[in-house]
């Protein structure tokens, strides 16, 4: 506070100084607590912007190696697609293509064997169907489960006496490996998922039958 003894002109320059003072406290005050902010979402931004980018390049690599032959993946042409009642048999196991039921399978996630006629109906529209033997360990079907649930027009079953652990299916196509890590499977999906080589690419796997 001013001295009482002080002239008007040193009160005056006192007050002018401690004013000063203040303002300058609260810009430092500000500018650390501006600055700390600022910081954290510089460091946020680039934080989002690492694990975007990441993924950018993930799907851009499946992207290219869609692209490319697929090592391993098989080519069934000229398969019929008549509609039918009753059993087929089928030269494969899961199918790849031929006559089916005139009603097709809901894409989605199943823990028991679906009707595989229906289930060649969903291929004819251009679904990926991801097959497993019953054996396969739990962890290897929650990896395949999550694979199923993030995209449509993907069907996902147990198929009884399938001889490979994991196979991957498209109208005409099909990958069997031996886990749920191989990195074929998402490169397959990628490139043959509504793929031109499906019957009727873009026909509702919807509205059909559950199994």
């Amino acid at each position: 506070m001013p001295s009482p003894k002080m002239s008007a002109e040193e009160r005056k320059a006192l007050v002018k100084a401690m004013q000063a003072k203040q303002r300058a406290d609260e810009r430092r005050k500000a500018w650390l607590i501006y600055g700390t902010g600022g910081a954290v979402i510089t460091s946020i931004i680039a934080a989002t912007a690492f694990v975007v980018v990441g993924e950018v390049q993930k799907q851009e690599t499946v992207k290219a190696e869609a692209a490319r032959p697929i090592e391993g993946a098989q080519e069934f042409p000229d398969q019929s697609r008549n509609h039918v009642s009753g059993s087929v048999s089928y030269p494969r196991n899961p199918p790849t293509g031929g006559d089916h039921a005139p009603v097709w399978t809901n894409c989605g996630t199943y823990t028991a064997p679906v009707e595989p006629t229906r289930a060649v109906h969903s291929l004819e529209h251009g679904a990926v169907w991801l097959s497993y033997r019953p054996d396969l360990p739990q962890d290897q079907v929650a990896e395949l489960t999550s694979l199923a649930g993030s995209q449509d027009y993907l069907l996902l079953s147990p198929v009884t006496e399938q001889t490979s652990p994991v196979t991957a299916t498209a109208w005409g196509k099909q990958l069997s490996v031996d886990s749920s890590s191989d990195e074929r499977i998402a490169t397959f999906i990628k490139k043959y998922r509504q793929g031109p080589d499906a019957p009727e690419p873009g026909a509702v796997c919807t509205g059909g039958v559950d199994g």
